[in-house]
């Protein structure tokens, strides 16, 4: 370990300040998720940034997926995936087990890795006081997909209420129409659809690559900050493509929903959050 003088210290907290305070009681949206989610090391290094985060005044709110988990479960209960168009269908075992698993074990996990890292947490589903409305979700095609939703609503009383006790809302991605069906909702869609309705400053999406690059199998040509008017001619010469798509989708339309800054970042790299955070550089990609 790299030792630090108590002199550099000081001076990494005074470089530090002008960026906790353009956060402080500000709302972040972190949408998690990845090699982030599963490698115990960046596991660690994620819950311990946005404890700093939350304890130096920045509101943060977590919003997490778990696919890696719900297909374990699925191959342990024997029940078969099957995917329309590379989407995941659906039915009633399925979303039986996406209840089980995202509502219950990991978003009840992350709960307790946060407190174990000294933050106060609550685990939300956006079924909890009605908090996600969503309505069945088709193939641009029209095909079925089951219990795939689309959000329709967000309702920030929950979130905002576990916020002002000092908690940090840690949100499973699960959602209910209002005939009681429930869905299962993609985590980046939540995420955007939350920041905006929370006016939050920034919503950060982890993912396993750097951020938007032109030459996909070239890490050097990140492109650090894009205009959201110039995704479509991204879009045409192939630049944003795959994958990438909806992520982006996503950022564009929190940024149009009045977020004021989204990012893409590497959740790879250890303590990414706070590299985004406490710096001008910052790291991945922003769209303004």
């Amino acid at each position: 370990m790299v030792k630090i003088s108590n002199t550099d210290k000081s001076q990494i907290l005074i470089n530090a300040l002008p960026y906790i305070q353009k956060y402080n009681n500000k709302i972040l949206v972190i949408k998690y998720g990845g090699n982030a989610m599963t490698n115990k090391e960046l596991k660690d290094a994620v819950m311990t940034d946005i404890v700093l985060l939350s304890l130096v005044g920045v509101k943060v709110v977590l919003v997490h997926g778990g696919g890696p988990e719900i297909n374990d479960m699925l191959k342990r209960l024997g029940i078969e995936s099957r995917f329309v168009n590379g989407l995941r269908y659906t039915d009633d075992s399925t979303i039986d087990v996406v209840k089980m698993v995202l509502s219950g074990k990991v978003n009840k996990e992350l709960v307790q890795l946060l407190t174990q890292h000294k933050g106060q947490a609550v685990g939300l589903c956006g079924i909890d006081g009605g908090m996600i409305k969503a309505e069945k979700q088709t193939t641009e095609d029209g095909q079925d997909l089951g219990w795939v939703g689309s959000v329709t609503s967000v309702n920030k009383k929950p979130i905002l209420d576990a916020l002002d006790n000092g908690n940090i809302p840690v949100i499973a991605t699960v959602a209910t129409d209002d005939m009681g069906n429930t869905y299962n909702i993609n985590a980046d869609t939540a995420a955007s659809r939350i920041a905006s309705e929370l006016g939050a400053e920034n919503l950060i999406l982890m993912t396993d690559i750097a951020g938007l690059l032109r030459d996909k199998n070239d890490p050097s040509t990140l492109i650090p900050k894009v205009n959201v008017s110039e995704v479509p001619f991204l879009k045409s010469r192939g630049i944003i493509s795959g994958g990438m798509i909806p992520k982006i989708d996503c950022c564009v339309e929190a940024v149009r929903r009045g977020v004021k800054k989204t990012v893409i970042i590497d959740g790879r790299v250890p303590h990414s959050i706070l590299i985004e955070i406490l710096s001008n550089e910052g790291i991945g990609t922003q769209f303004v």
